[in-house]
């Protein structure tokens, strides 16, 4: 049996009045009803124009479309499929949601972000999104280059980012994101915030830090909370301002000629051997990395400039280098390490607080998941539609499945 027409040229529709092509939405939009979302939307946003009429109802049909698969204005159609207008009301045409969009501001996309916080922590009141908060939870915050085309996109400039584990330059826009989670819950998008491309890592991280700690905390983490970062985000207005927000800081130290020095004072009989729960792959080395030691020592940060000095510990691990050549028959004539520096103010103990850290990388998983979901389509023209793109409630896309996690929300929410 052979396939009767050349696939490329197939398509499927759901054109039959009576095939609800996305029955999923039912419990997702009615959970956002349940917990206010259009009444949020309908209080905080207010976007000036004709096009801005009925915000919240268009508000939701970009949810919905997103949740749904949409990646583009056009896929928007989607919700008028089959009977889909039959079980939603409100359903507005693409063209009327691409014309809304047109219509934001950087103003309306901060108003998109007071939304999202509203709604997170109404969600976390409503299922056990963030279990164990009331003991510990972390932030973890991260950017990622977006790539984009076309030569007219507002904001579009060449950023570093890493593709297969190598740096190159992409031309794009800049997507800053928190993530809260506790140590027995996935993470859920706490905070969203789109830059040019070509902005510096740190920039803006710590008004945005502080911003992601207040989401955690109305969201029900009531206990400590340990914000971790890279090494982008090394310096001292980010760490002073994680802890005015009554949080505890854990950033990855560059190995600058003061790091290397106090790393250097650190006694051999100070070192913890540990092995990792599970193997890390190590692509300097080229190889499975198991084994490595751990060590602290106080030290005093950003020293040489005048009011920004930061004391803390700073932990390290080191692992051996094996990548060192040698000739054949000759052995090593001392251990070579490679070091890899935490600054941070953890009251965790040593080892707690190193195993912390290296948790942090969970969030390259949120953004795989989120750039091949909710933001896969953030092309349009103009900045401020895109940044509407990635401030569209990315707590509810967690807490709802859509994405990378178990949809926690959904389930502890659906009458019984």
């Amino acid at each position: 049996m052979r396939l009767s027409h050349d696939p490329l040229k197939t398509s499927a529709r759901f054109d039959d009045p009576n095939i609800v092509s996305r029955a999923g939405l039912v419990p997702v939009m009615s959970l956002a009803e349940r917990a206010g979302f259009y009444a949020l939307a309908r209080r905080h946003v207010a976007v000036a124009g004709k096009c801005g009429v009925n915000a919240e109802a268009k508000i939701g049909c970009l949810v919905a479309g997103m949740a749904a698969g949409a990646d583009s204005i056009d896929d928007m159609d989607v919700l008028r499929h089959g009977a889909m207008p039959e079980v939603f009301a409100g359903v507005r045409a693409p063209s009327t949601l691409g014309s809304f969009l047109r219509s934001f501001t950087f103003g309306n996309v901060a108003q998109l972000g007071k939304v999202n916080r509203e709604l997170l922590a109404e969600l976390a009141r409503r299922a056990p999104l963030l279990p164990g908060a009331e003991t510990l939870a972390f932030v973890d915050i991260d950017s990622t280059q977006r790539r984009v085309y076309g030569h007219k996109k507002q904001g579009a400039a060449f950023g570093h980012t890493k593709i297969s584990g190598k740096t190159v330059l992409v031309r794009g826009l800049n997507a800053l994101a928190a993530t809260v989670s506790t140590p027995r819950s996935a993470p859920v998008i706490a905070a969203t915030r789109l830059r040019g491309g070509s902005a510096n890592t740190a920039r803006g991280a710590a008004s945005f830090a502080a911003e992601a700690i207040g989401t955690a905390r109305a969201a029900g983490c009531t206990g400590i909370i340990v914000a971790r970062m890279d090494s982008g985000y090394y310096g001292a207005a980010v760490c002073q301002a994680v802890r005015r927000a009554g949080a505890f800081f854990s950033v990855t130290a560059r190995l600058d000629a003061a790091v290397k020095a106090a790393i250097a004072a650190i006694p051999d009989g100070a070192w913890t051997p540990i092995r990792y729960p599970d193997a890390i792959w190590d692509d300097q080395l080229g190889c499975w990395a198991s084994d490595a030691e751990v060590a602290e020592t106080p030290y005093t940060a950003f020293a040489s400039k005048k009011g920004q000095a930061v004391t803390a510990r700073l932990i390290v691990r080191r692992v051996r280098d094996q990548n060192r050549p040698h000739g054949k028959g000759q052995g090593e004539l001392f251990p070579v390490w490679r070091y890899h520096a935490v600054f941070t103010d953890s009251p965790f103990i040593l080892v707690q607080a190193e195993a912390q850290h290296r948790d942090h990388a969970e969030v390259e998983q949120v953004f795989a998941d989120w750039t091949d979901g909710p933001s896969v389509g953030v092309t349009i023209l103009k900045s401020g539609v895109s940044a509407a793109q990635m401030g569209l409630p990315g707590g509810f896309w967690c807490a709802t499945g859509v994405g990378h996690r178990p949809p926690a929300a959904l389930s502890a929410s659906l009458p019984t």
